[in-house]
């Protein structure tokens, strides 16, 4: 599994990224310039075809994720690990603000090669700058099947906007993103 795709003669490559709930994931890079979609999904785990409620129950070994297809010529990789870098708490293991266990961890799967190389150089740039005052936690793992959420996650800011707004701001992610990356 390299993540390139061709479509319409544009090389599109994949980008798959862990950090917490994936409700919360899509926006930061739905659009973004050369992203051509975001799914919400589940992946690294070791069951076929997991439903929410089965990787809620903590038992599958999946963690929740978005799966970014995108157009290199137009955003790198390297773009999209400084978005990812700026959503989540790099910092926590076991979760993401109030979303707690396993599969609301953070990771950055990897497609090729090229991808699990700068993921680490942005983690150890990372880890050097200091910003957190702790370690970086956040794993760097080969991706693997990625299974599509069920349909009502997907877009889910948009379908419920207001439920959405109110998880987000009582979930204590933006005050976080504030205290870390407020230019």
């Amino acid at each position: 599994m390299d993540g390139k795709e061709k479509q319409a003669g544009i090389k599109q490559e994949k980008a798959t990224f862990a950090g917490g709930c994936f409700w919360c994931m899509v926006p930061p890079f739905e659009n973004l310039k050369g992203v051509a979609g975001v799914v919400s999904g589940y992946t690294g785990g070791h069951t076929d075809n997991p439903t929410y409620e089965e990787i809620c129950s903590g038992t599958t070994g999946h963690i929740e994720a978005v799966q970014i297809t995108y157009d290199p010529a137009i955003i790198s990789y390297n773009e999209l690990l400084d978005v990812f870098w700026q959503q989540i708490d790099p910092t926590d293991a076991g979760g993401q603000f109030v979303d707690r266990g396993t599969q609301y961890k953070t990771a950055i799967f990897y497609h090729s090669d090229e991808q699990k190389a700068l993921a680490q150089k942005s983690r150890d740039r990372l880890e050097k700058s200091k910003r957190f005052g702790t370690s970086i936690v956040t794993e760097i793992r080969r991706a693997g099947v990625f299974y599509r959420a069920e349909e009502y996650h997907q877009d889910y800011h948009n379908k419920d906007n207001f439920r959405y707004k109110m998880y987000r701001n009582n979930s204590g992610r933006d005050r976080f993103i504030l205290k870390y990356w407020d230019k």
